[in-house]
């Protein structure tokens, strides 16, 4: 559904923006009355109103948007939203303004923006500056299907794509991120696990097994969850972790790595200096190239950026340097 009241000035013409608004994440009374504010305090034209559908996350709303010629798209939703969004988005010159109203807002918090200030968001969707990111692009196959699409956080195959199939989408709704939790316990109990080939940046062809693939173009996760610590949005790289445990000792030497070092000892210098150099776990093993082929014995579940897209026997991913404008706060 589409909504403008539209207005020109004349001999110039004003800015416009368009805002793709999922409506079950959001309040679309009250993005509606901030909207109208911030238009007002900015001096833009009344934006285009988008909403996304069940049969459309937002693919269709964006396209209109371009073709409207607006001079940003705002993605209020969760990340599925955000994800759909770039999708489009990728490789123009249109800018994406976060309105962050999901469970992760996983892209939000790896560009320190404001997660619950809908009229700080708005302000710096109209006045803030654009920053280039890197942009995650996955092939996915299985068998003769192929689908491209893109990930702006994080793909993974393995136990998190699991966690998002087993988590409850009501205690998602009431407790947020800490549904996972619970979603866990009952993948954890599963003994199955990926065998896999993979190739990284054309070498040669390594065969392993492993609970997990994630590949991340960021790498903090909500909980003060650092999982990548080295992973930049813009360095043009992919940061990849296998995670291959060896019973519950190789668990939790995992969760002291990612929750105590990464989490807290990494963030200040005496924590580095605490930590030392070259400490490493077995069970984790870190990577970093610009494409990953992985080829698994049998499909299993993928997700990207939270959202599961079936079953797939082959996955590709790769970085696209600098392919989508992002809208931050002027200064940062």
């Amino acid at each position: 559904q589409a909504y403008c009241r539209g207005h020109t000035v004349e001999g110039s013409r004003m800015s416009r923006a368009a805002i793709v608004v999922n409506p079950a994440k959001t309040d679309a009374a009250a993005v509606r009355d901030a909207l109208e504010a911030a238009e007002r305090r900015h001096g833009w034209e009344d934006s285009l109103w988008l909403e996304t559908t069940e049969d459309d996350p937002g693919t269709g709303q964006t396209r209109r948007a371009l073709d409207h010629g607006v001079d940003i798209v705002i993605a209020a939703g969760g990340d599925g939203t955000v994800r759909t969004v770039a999708e489009e988005l990728r490789g123009t010159d249109t800018p994406l303004a976060l309105l962050p109203a999901g469970t992760g807002n996983l892209l939000a918090r790896n560009l320190d923006l404001t997660l619950d200030d809908m009229e700080h968001a708005l302000d710096t969707a109209f006045d803030g500056a654009d920053r280039p990111i890197d942009v995650g692009v996955a092939e996915l196959r299985d068998g003769g299907r192929t689908e491209r699409r893109v990930f702006l956080v994080m793909a993974g195959l393995g136990i998190d794509a699991q966690m998002i199939a087993a988590t409850d989408d009501d205690l998602k709704a009431k407790a947020g991120w800490l549904a996972y939790v619970k979603a866990i316990g009952t993948v954890l109990r599963d003994t199955n696990e990926l065998r896999l080939r993979y190739q990284l940046d054309g070498g040669r062809t390594h065969s392993t097994h492993a609970h997990s693939v994630l590949v991340g173009n960021c790498g903090s996760l909500p909980a003060n969850i650092l999982l990548l610590p080295e992973a930049a949005v813009d360095d043009g790289v992919l940061d990849i972790v296998v995670l291959r445990p060896e019973g519950a000792v190789g668990w939790l030497r995992i969760v002291v790595k990612v929750f105590w070092e990464n989490g807290v000892l990494r963030r200040t210098n005496a924590g580095r200096r605490l930590m030392g150099a070259g400490r490493e776990v077995r069970a984790m093993n870190y990577l970093k190239g610009s494409e990953l082929v992985v080829t698994l014995d049998r499909p299993h579940e993928v997700e990207l950026d939270g959202d599961l897209f079936g079953r797939v026997s082959a996955l590709r991913t790769r970085v696209d340097p600098g392919a989508l404008r992002v809208r931050v706060p002027r200064g940062t």
